[in-house]
């Protein structure tokens, strides 16, 4: 898992690649996986743990508790949170890229996000109105229940026998609480311009994190990372993280979607809710 250096970051540490879910986290994981390991062709959609790693499974967690973690509270859990984090950074002396949909707040006085062992961080950030269509699907929900749970600060998913828990909060104050203090060790991504301009896009990425790859390598790695052949992938061999409520993980990969989907009642409460942060990025219809 180790890798060159984002600028201005240490010589090892974590890179949170961090979203609110279905925001395009794992394209995200699965284009570092092709730019970094060319040389493995087409990355397996079930091996990209072998880049990045998430960072509320249970293999951090489980060996500090004394009980199983789905019975565990969350103050428990809060209190080894720390020492579970330390522990993905020391899994290897380089970078460690992983995967997070915690909001970057504390929550019962422990920090979500540990930073005293953070190199940086890419953020994924998507039109809201197209998340609550995905959202729905990932949670196994209607719409207006996903869209009652983005719009919901403070909101949590519990633990279970896999995952510790997450503080996800609402889509806006996940989005203002990584985004709201610009850092050089900062990389924001919109997910529409991962589609519209991907060249562009991840050239940018790229360089933020000093991979040293040619426009060629880049583009190559666009295509093995295409939303096809995610979607392909899933078809013939499944995906070991699609959720059971889903009956497909790669959905459309596409933006805009909610013009045809969403009421006019649906659109207003998304916008009522998140108004500011979706004008911050071009999303405001």
């Amino acid at each position: 898992m180790a890798t060159p250096a984002p600028s201005s970051a240490r010589h090892g540490g974590l890179v949170w690649l961090a979203s609110y879910p279905k925001s395009g986290n794992t394209w995200l994981r699965h284009f570092l996986h092709a730019l970094i390991q060319p040389e493995a062709g087409a990355p397996d959609i079930n091996a990209m743990n072998l880049l990045t790693t998430g960072d509320n499974g249970a293999r951090w967690y489980q060996p500090l508790l004394q009980g199983p973690l789905a019975e565990a509270d969350m103050a428990t859990v809060a209190a080894v949170r720390p020492q579970a984090i330390r522990t993905i950074a020391r899994a290897t002396d380089g970078l460690v890229f992983v995967k997070t949909h915690n909001a970057l707040v504390a929550h019962l006085g422990t920090p979500m996000i540990d930073m005293s062992v953070t190199a940086g961080a890419v953020y994924v950030v998507r039109n809201p109105l197209d998340v609550a269509i995905s959202y729905a699907s990932f949670m196994g929900v209607s719409i207006d229940r996903a869209i009652e749970l983005m719009n919901t600060d403070g909101s949590i998913i519990e633990n279970t026998d896999k995952h510790a828990y997450e503080y996800r909060g609402s889509w806006r104050e996940h989005v203002n609480s990584w985004t709201r203090r610009p850092a050089r060790q900062l990389h924001v991504m919109r997910y529409e311009d991962m589609l519209e301009k991907p060249l562009e896009a991840f050239t940018k990425l790229g360089n933020f994190l000093r991979l040293g790859r040619t426009r060629r390598q880049i583009e190559a790695a666009i295509a093995a990372s295409s939303f096809e052949k995610l979607q392909q992938q899933e078809e013939e061999a499944g995906f070991r993280e699609r959720p059971e409520t889903m009956e497909r993980f790669f959905r459309a990969g596409k933006a805009g979607q909610w013009r045809d989907v969403l009421c006019a009642a649906q659109i207003d409460a998304i916008v009522a809710a998140n108004a500011e942060q979706m004008a911050r990025f071009g999303y405001k219809p």
